[in-house]
């Protein structure tokens, strides 16, 4: 029996010995905008073993979304650096004893799961090479869209709302949780922004929401009959590709 263990723990030596730190950057950057860091909670990053599955590291990005006038208003010519030391980011640091083929996942953003993206790519690792700069950026499409009026599973008395209708209010930013505004660097005039609304699960109306304040959108919902209603959200913005949905339901009644 202590042989075994002797062994073991020689075994357990030789690979400590030969194996080689490597460190590895890992960025999320939403697309169209910034790095995905601390101001809207971060990204969890996965990086794996492709071979076996195995967990080499995770963690999650943390850090500033970065400079906005070089990521968004500058040209960028090859080999440009978009990071700094503030940057967001999850620094790995792997021992490995071989040339290593990895998996990096990425989810963002972590704590919004409504609007959350899984992205993943896959890279050489080798030993002692450290990746760092920029590092392994990954892109993270979408909008974050949160329906804020009506609740979730709000009753409603339909004598309240009859004259004045339902107020529908939304929430919409980047997926790094940068700002959307008029004629700001993420521009709602840019974007599409609509309430499809159903009632007793059929299609009822479809209403334009518009952008009054920074990362506000609503619109008024008219309503004269009980039921139970749906609102779907969507954003979207035609130039970049990035879409975004939220749904909410709530019950109209007597």
């Amino acid at each position: 029996m202590k042989k075994s263990i002797l062994l073991l723990a020689l075994f357990s030596i030789c690979i400590n010995v030969f194996a080689t730190e490597t460190k590895l950057m890992v960025r999320a950057k939403a697309k169209d905008a910034k790095f995905v860091g601390s101001s809207i909670g971060g990204a969890y990053v996965i990086i794996r073993n492709s071979l076996n599955g195995q967990i080499l590291a995770e963690g999650k990005t943390a850090g500033s979304t970065g400079n906005t006038g070089l990521i968004m208003k500058s040209a960028h010519e090859r080999y440009t650096q978009l990071a700094d030391d503030k940057t967001a980011g999850f620094l790995a640091v792997i021992d490995i004893d071989e040339p290593t083929f990895v998996s990096v996942e990425v989810f963002s953003p972590i704590n919004k799961k409504n609007a959350q993206i899984q992205a993943s790519t896959q890279l050489w690792l080798i030993p002692g090479k450290d990746i760092l700069g920029d590092g392994v950026v990954v892109e993270i499409p979408g909008f974050v869209v949160e329906v804020l009026t009506p609740n979730t599973h709000q009753y409603i008395a339909l004598e309240s709302i009859i004259k004045t209708g339902v107020k529908i209010e939304a929430n919409i930013v980047m997926m790094c949780g940068c700002p959307i505004e008029k004629e700001g660097v993420w521009d709602s005039n840019q974007m599409e922004v609509k309430a499809l609304v159903e009632k007793d699960g059929k299609n009822f109306t479809e209403i334009t929401l518009t952008n009054p304040k920074q990362n506000t959108f609503d619109g008024q919902l008219e309503i004269k009959e009980t039921g139970y209603y749906q609102i779907t959200v969507y954003a979207y913005n035609a130039t970049t590709g990035n879409t975004g949905v939220d749904k909410i339901n709530f019950v109209v009644r007597d």
